[in-house]
């Protein structure tokens, strides 16, 4: 069942599946209780060795810290302003949406992918690619192309690589 979180219309929502908010708060809970113990053990040694103004470990181990620090507040902000989707709804099923996974053809080449619409928080994570199903971003070209339409569209999309042709084949989930 989908978390319902009221939002004005002008504030930032970010969709997730139940599965990528699990992932964001596992991540979350390991940067807050395992790295932020482990940074503070690098700067702990590095302050013991002695002056501070030449310590290239204390630099580093400070660096380190204001990045992750920096990602546990990002991951946070993310979290304050999720919307958790049900990837089970009848509503749309019909219709490609954030979460739907969609056998697709590029026309041109013939080749075809499985891909799921993720957010972009989903592909950076994962790799881009997990199995045989590649994440795309709703907001990546190819993504904003494809949500909203159904089985038997034809779309273009202008990525990175030039224009691509694409035709929906199927909407498996």
């Amino acid at each position: 069942m989908a978390k319902e979180i009221n939002k004005t219309e002008n504030e930032k929502v970010v969709k997730l599946t139940a599965q990528g908010k699990q992932k964001i708060e596992e991540e979350l809970l390991e940067l807050r209780t395992v790295k932020r113990k482990e940074i503070a053990e690098k700067i702990k040694l590095a302050r013991s060795y002695g002056d501070l103004s030449e310590n290239s470990e204390y630099d580093e181990a400070k660096n380190e810290q204001a990045m992750v620090e920096a990602k546990i507040a990002e991951l946070e902000q993310t979290l304050k302003i999720a919307v958790v989707i049900d990837e089970n709804s009848a509503e749309s099923a019909d219709k490609i949406r954030h979460g739907s996974v969609v056998k697709i053809q590029f026309t041109d080449t013939k080749e075809t992918k499985v891909v799921e619409i993720v957010n972009s928080y989903d592909v950076v994570n994962s790799g881009g690619v997990g199995g045989d199903t590649v994440k795309v971003s709703e907001d990546s070209p190819i993504g904003s192309a494809l949500i909203g339409k159904k089985a038997g569209s034809r779309v273009t999309a202008e990525a990175p690589v030039g224009t691509v042709k694409i035709k929906v084949m199927e909407i498996v989930k």
